[in-house]
């Protein structure tokens, strides 16, 4: 799954990482001393090595300690590649027989389960590059692929193919690839201050429902005038040009946004 490498440089890998997924972080210090995330991977890190060396109970005891401290439990057998993260933290569950790649992040309130009593494989693996959302449950011995991603709250119990997001309960593949209208539509939504990330037309949400219902009434009214322009310079009339706006340029909009 990785390289090996030394337990520091296991360690200071963890750290400096942070810098290149949470743009609030400012120092080494600071994330050292104040992420729990960070420090319940640094516990870990010295957990496993005694858990490797048959000092089951010294592992244990140190993952405890991890958990009264950060609020995030992960079982000292785990195995976990380089450059992990966990951000905020608080919530999340590792278990047993977890499997975790290089270049992972996890977000608050995962939990990496089981869904056996028996004895063997019963944990997830992560491979490498692979995000999973807030509150989502991984479950059973199930294997998402490099580059996966698990949006907020899912519920995964199947295999995720290389690549592919996965949102809902039970979680479900959401196609990635837009068409040229689709681009127009998601463009014209940030352009009135409504950007519904880690939506889809399949959720249930009113308010992102009815934004989407307007946006492509306005879409389909801005064609129908489009034909009517041409229409009637065929036909001899005179239509005064009127400027619009580029989307990615509503300046308006924008600090409307940046002051909510």
């Amino acid at each position: 799954m990785t390289e090996q490498v030394s337990l520091w440089q296991q360690i200071k890998e963890d750290v400096i990482c942070v810098f290149d997924r949470d743009p609030a972080a400012r120092n080494v210090f600071e994330i050292v001393t104040t992420y729990p995330g960070v420090q319940a991977v640094q516990w870990h890190r010295v957990s496993h090595w005694f858990w490797k060396r048959n000092l089951k109970w010294v592992a244990r005891f140190l993952s405890t300690i991890s958990r009264w401290v950060t609020g995030i439990e992960i079982h000292p057998a785990v195995r976990i590649g380089r450059r992990f993260f966990i951000d905020h933290g608080m919530g999340v569950v590792i278990g047993e027989t977890a499997e975790i790649g290089d270049d992972c992040t996890l977000y608050h309130g995962v939990t990496l389960g089981g869904t056996s009593w028996k004895e063997g494989k019963r944990h997830p693996t992560l491979a490498n590059n692979v995000v999973v959302g807030a509150g989502a449950k991984v479950l059973g011995p199930i294997c998402l692929h490099d580059g996966a991603r698990i949006g907020s709250n899912a519920v995964v119990v199947k295999d995720v193919v290389a690549g592919e997001t996965v949102i809902g309960v039970p979680g479900r593949v959401v196609k990635s690839q837009q068409t040229e209208e689709q681009k127009q539509k998601q463009k014209l939504a940030q352009s009135v201050g409504f950007d519904a990330y880690g939506t889809s037309s399949e959720t249930l949400d009113p308010v992102a429902t009815a934004i989407h219902g307007l946006i492509e009434h306005i879409h389909a009214l801005d064609k129908r005038l489009d034909s009517m322009t041409t229409t009637i310079h065929k036909l001899g009339g005179e239509v005064s040009d009127v400027e619009m706006p580029e989307l990615d340029k509503c300046e308006l909009n924008k600090q409307e946004t940046k002051s909510t």
